[in-house]
């Protein structure tokens, strides 16, 4: 019989791909493994608390919304601020 280079050189690219799989599934899980590694789940729970506190007291865990007006003119004015220094620079 016969040896079929054919055969050989395609089970051989097979293997080597599959090895290569296998290599890059491996590190691949140890890069994400040692990434998340201080990353842990935080303790809170959101319906936890909710029945044990009264109705008249805000929940501190809720976050303070700013005006949308305040913040579009604290932008403008440092725009502005910015314009006539470099507008003093220039001159």
């Amino acid at each position: 019989m016969k040896f079929n280079w054919t055969v050989f050189l395609t089970i051989t690219l097979l293997l080597l791909m599959m090895a290569a799989g296998g290599l890059s599934a491996i590190w691949g899980f140890s890069l994400g493994r040692e990434a998340l590694k201080g990353v842990t789940q935080p303790e809170f729970r959101p319906g936890s608390n909710l029945s044990n506190q009264p109705d008249n007291q805000p929940n501190s865990n809720n976050p303070r919304f700013l005006d949308e007006e305040d913040i579009l003119q604290d932008v403008e004015a440092q725009i502005q601020s910015y314009q006539s220094e470099d507008s003093v620079d220039s001159a």
